[in-house]
């Protein structure tokens, strides 16, 4: 009887070995080159390639993950014997590839904007990034599934039957909150064995919900996937999505963003309470005072605040001088602005509206006489020509990627089909994420960790994190071991100058805290 079991599960193993034998690998490349940072010339190899997700618990290939690894050339990527950090870095979304980290912040090459980030005339240029991160560690940019050059197989592809309910193909399995996660410790996982990087100082870095993945992934790598962390960076993060979808009855997005829309008002010289130039540190010091003292009050209260009127007016008036719109406007919307009407109202009166991501920037409204119709943000919808024309540049030419897939630098296909996969009570509160960082924090001291944002971005405003990140109750050992910080600029700060100098600087010194040693220039 046993020795028939043993037969079948022999059978069952050469079949399916056969059809994963029929599955063709898609060719990856391997370039050398340099970049110059400083008055250093560091040298590199650059490795653009897939690597094989599988089904769980088969062998049966299921999706092939895109990335681009970066390793200076102080040793093979084989046999790697130092002990340089690797960084594994990706964008968010859901359905935003790598490109906006790779050739905005982090990469030996980045795309040129002007310095304050604003985008230049066509076409894309590619320059060297004097503020690569390949200075203190190595990089892994990662395109998650349905990005970039990353996709699903199909079941001819994966050597399946699609005829058998069994072996059929979900094609939207990645696009599910934990699916999505799991598969981004798979890959980490398969490229520390392949590229023999286990013993490595490891850091994540993720933009935007690569933020969110980022403060998940600091808990589900570190406990049940044995990866240990050195250093987690939560960029531009949206981290509790409760303060995404803000309704009449909550109170922390319309107070989260305040300090943002007061400095956007104060750039453009539309704020009566303060004046053009005001640094953002005093201007968020009075916000902080006013949300505390009485708005965040009126908000919790509500129309309870009536039997004092006065009180409520002035709370309307000040709200109207330190962000720049009507006080009349102000009450219809009984001080809960939304962000994207501000961005449309704010400069009304010269038929322009401002960035949503960077609400310095500013593009013709061509809607004027339409209240509910946007047009193209102007922080937002510029930059995909100058990243697409970018990445596609860069892998097919100077990285030498032969593929006739096209680049998904946004899939809206990947973002409409995202779904919630846990098994949750429909009385369970929104997803997040802190409540996963301070338990990876919990997990592991020696983790560092490290929030930042642009001052001007309003889709996820700094002043969420900052709050979040007082709420988490750390001892004093562990408040030692997180920082936030906020540049000039907005989702995408790294864009400006300036700020792609200083958070070059600040990233530095944090990988070198983490590791225990001293800044070196």
């Amino acid at each position: 009887m046993d020795n028939k079991k043993e037969e079948k599960k022999e059978e069952k193993k050469e079949e399916n070995e056969n059809k994963s034998s029929t599955y063709q690998h898609p060719k990856g490349s391997c370039k050398d080159g340099s970049v110059k940072i400083g008055k250093k010339v560091l040298k590199y190899s650059a490795y653009a390639d897939w690597l094989i997700l599988r089904r769980p618990g088969t062998d049966e290939p299921l999706a092939e993950m895109f990335h681009v690894y970066y390793q200076q050339k102080n040793s093979s990527a084989k046999n790697n014997n130092s002990n340089r950090p690797v960084s594994f870095m990706f964008n968010g979304g859901p359905g935003a590839a790598s490109a906006y980290l790779h050739l905005g912040a982090a990469g030996p090459l980045r795309v040129e904007f002007e310095t304050d980030g604003s985008c230049q005339r066509p076409p894309a240029k590619l320059i060297n990034n004097s503020e690569c991160w390949l200075d203190f560690t190595d990089l892994v940019f990662i395109d998650p599934i349905g990005t970039g050059f990353s996709r699903i197989l199909d079941e001819k592809k994966a050597g399946l039957d699609p005829k058998n309910e069994k072996e059929k193909i979900d094609k939207n399995e990645f696009y599910k909150t934990n699916r999505d996660l799991e598969s981004l410790c798979e890959f980490i996982k398969k490229f520390l064995s392949k590229y023999n990087r286990w013993h490595s100082p490891i850091y994540i870095a993720g933009e935007s919900y690569g933020g969110f993945r980022t403060a998940k992934l600091s808990k589900m790598l570190q406990d049940g996937h044995g990866v240990g962390l050195n250093g987690v960076i939560l960029i531009s993060p949206a981290i509790e999505f409760i303060l995404l979808n803000p309704s009449d009855y909550d109170i922390q997005h319309w107070s989260d963003v305040l300090p943002t829309m007061s400095a956007a008002a104060s750039f453009h010289g539309k704020s009566k309470y303060f004046k053009k130039g005001t640094s953002y540190q005093k201007i968020l010091e009075v916000c902080q005072q006013f949300m505390v003292n009485e708005f965040i009050p009126f908000l919790t209260m509500g129309d309870l605040i009536k039997e004092n009127q006065a009180k409520k007016t002035k709370i309307f008036k000040t709200l109207s001088d330190m962000i720049g719109l009507d006080k009349s406007e102000i009450e219809t919307m009984n001080g809960r602005v939304l962000f994207w009407v501000f961005g449309k109202k704010l400069l009304q009166d010269q038929n322009k509206l401002i960035g949503l991501y960077d609400a310095t920037m500013v593009g013709t409204n061509p809607f004027p006489d339409r209240i509910w119709e946007w047009g193209p943000d102007p922080s937002l919808s510029g930059m995909e020509r100058i990243f697409a024309a970018g990445i596609n540049n860069h892998l097919r030419k100077n990285l030498g990627v032969i593929s006739e897939r096209d680049y998904h630098l946004l899939s809206y296909e990947v973002n409409s089909n995202w779904k919630v996969d846990s098994d949750r009570h429909a009385f369970d509160r929104q997803v997040g994420s802190m409540d996963d960082l301070r338990y990876a924090m919990a997990l592991n001291p020696y983790m560092q960790v490290m929030i930042v944002h642009g001052m001007y971005d309003l889709v996820t405003p700094y002043f969420a994190s900052y709050r979040l990140a007082q709420q988490m109750r750390l001892n004093s050992k562990q408040q030692e071991s997180i920082q936030t910080k906020f540049y000039g600029g907005g989702h995408m700060f790294y864009t400006w100058e300036q700020s792609r100098k200083e958070f070059f600087k600040d990233i530095k010194s944090f990988v070198n805290k983490a590791l225990g040693l001293r800044i070196k220039d």
